[in-house]
């Protein structure tokens, strides 16, 4: 009987990480598969770079294995290790030219000239900055500096794609440049990637998985639309993105449907967020991304329609170009958060305004 491969490219096991007294990474267990992207999310101080650093091999684990093609890779030296790496200050030679830069590592491996060459002129191509080559990294813009760092790490042909914040020092509109520039590279060459952020839209636009971390400890992992749509608790929700979080009490559950009374003595309809069973009288948490929430004046609506549907007044608003965020205070005086397209006739602060979100973008957490 053959025995059955792992699937994972990469693998933490077990991992702890402590630094004296404070634990950094508890008990990490992640499987990332070959050719992914996969991004570790969460806010400073999680653990996420800690993770990387010691895929690294800049740091060592205080327990636990890490894994590279079924190889344990704990003790194995950094250039040992075959891997890509780039960080938040694209760590250029200043000194060295464009060309130089990417040879160094190949130099390193002891490649013949002529294949330096080949290479270092084939990853300029590949990351869109042809005949630099010669130049100095001063000479070039922030975000060609960048793409340096990136032509750097994948012209050695590295097993595996480290990125620590690499997009953090760009202005926005230079950020989703590169983001669909590394999305597109690693696609094409196929790398498997394992990409460090705070910003959760770098992680929902890019990722084949997220892990979300926080105090050092996986929260949830799961594709971009897993993670969002059925987050596995109150942290996992509020950080990946814009949500409201209205306590409620569970009346009935049937099927895929929770029946719960919020404050102000309405009912709602919602779905758990996960497979979870409720009973009557549990204590439970209503999540509404603030995108799901229908606004509109009481003529659009239909005059039969009464689900999850609520009057309320535009205490706040804020353009956004292609949206409009409000903040509306409903009839019990809580505060819902609506982020709209933006329509021909928005609303003004003051006005009277119907919410409606549809009971399928209503989940419903347990209280911890």
């Amino acid at each position: 009987m053959t025995e059955k491969k792992d699937p994972a490219f990469v693998k933490f096991k077990g991992i702890i990480k402590r630094f004296g007294e404070v634990t950094a990474v508890e008990k990490m267990d992640l499987d990332i598969p070959e050719g992914s992207l996969v991004t570790l999310l969460g806010p400073s101080g999680c653990g996420k770079t800690t993770l990387l650093r010691m895929l690294a091999g800049l740091e060592t684990p205080t327990e636990g294995d890490i894994l590279i093609k079924g190889k344990r890779i704990n003790d194995t030296p950094i250039y040992k290790r075959n891997l890509g790496m780039i960080f938040q200050n694209y760590a250029l030679f200043p000194h060295k030219t464009i060309f130089d830069n990417l040879a160094f590592g190949l130099k390193y491996r002891n490649v013949p000239k002529k294949v330096i060459r080949e290479k270092v002129l084939n990853a300029l191509e590949m990351v869109r900055l042809p005949g630099v080559e010669n130049r100095m990294p001063a000479q070039l813009s922030g975000g060609q500096q960048q793409r340096i760092a990136l032509g750097r790490a994948i012209v050695i042909e590295p097993d595996v794609l480290l990125m620590d914040e690499p997009l953090s020092a760009l202005d926005e509109n230079l950020r989703e440049d590169m983001r669909r520039e590394i999305d597109n590279l690693q696609q094409n060459l196929g790398v498997t990637t394992i990409f460090v952020t705070h910003d959760q839209r770098e992680a929902l636009s890019m990722s084949d998985k997220i892990v979300v971390m926080k105090d050092g400890i996986k929260q949830q992992e799961g594709s971009p639309e897993e993670v969002y749509n059925n987050s596995c608790n109150h942290f996992v929700a509020d950080f990946l993105g814009h949500s409201n979080f209205v306590d409620s009490t569970v009346l009935e559950q049937q099927g895929r449907r929770v029946k719960v009374r919020v404050e102000g003595n309405r009912s709602f309809i919602t779905s758990p967020s996960r497979e979870e069973v409720f009973k009557p009288g549990d204590k439970a948490e209503v999540v509404i991304r603030a995108q799901k929430v229908t606004v509109g004046r009481r003529a659009e609506f239909e005059e039969s329609s009464s689900l999850n549907f609520f009057f309320g007044v535009i205490r706040d608003r804020s353009y956004m170009g292609g949206e409009v965020s409000y903040f509306v205070e409903l009839e019990n005086k809580s505060i819902i958060h609506v982020i709209s397209f933006v329509k021909q006739n928005s609303f003004k602060r003051g006005e009277n305004v119907f919410l409606q979100v549809a009971p399928e973008h209503c989940r419903l957490l347990k209280i911890q």
